[in-house]
């Protein structure tokens, strides 16, 4: 088990393997939500990922080492308290974790016109990441 998140990274091609499962959160997330501003978060990651599949791919990459910094001192305390499901740990914890995401994703939420929607949906995938991040972790 991994007690430092960004040492995943070391393994080869395990960065490519957290960028494609974050790929398919992104998808299973979107597809589970509905309404107006779920409408125009598919119609923005469906124009991206058809016009530009390479940009998309690149740019997940490019968050996922910056994303397991920031997850750091989340895993640390959840092994501190004695372990569990880190995805339920990170629930719990839904606006301080989701705060620090967002600070990954600050160009996204500075470009959106809605970035309190945006910080929503981080928040409600936050036990798949920390699923996610468990199978790396162990």
């Amino acid at each position: 088990m991994y007690s430092n998140l960004p040492d995943i990274l070391l393994a080869d091609g395990t960065l490519q393997q957290i960028a494609a499962d974050c790929q398919a959160l992104v998808e299973q997330e979107l597809s589970s939500k509905s309404g107006v501003s779920a409408t125009a978060l598919k119609v923005a990651y469906k124009a991206v990922t058809t016009f530009a599949p390479g940009y998309y791919k690149t740019t997940v990459e490019n968050m996922v080492p910056d994303l397991l910094h920031r997850l750091q001192p989340f895993w640390s305390d959840f092994h501190a308290a004695g372990g569990g499901q880190f995805g339920d740990y990170l629930a719990k914890r839904g606006e301080e974790v989701s705060e620090a995401v967002l600070g990954v994703t600050d160009d996204m939420t500075q470009d959106s016109e809605h970035p309190s929607i945006v910080k929503t949906y981080i928040e409600a995938a936050l036990p798949s990441v920390g699923t996610l991040v468990e199978k790396y972790a162990a």
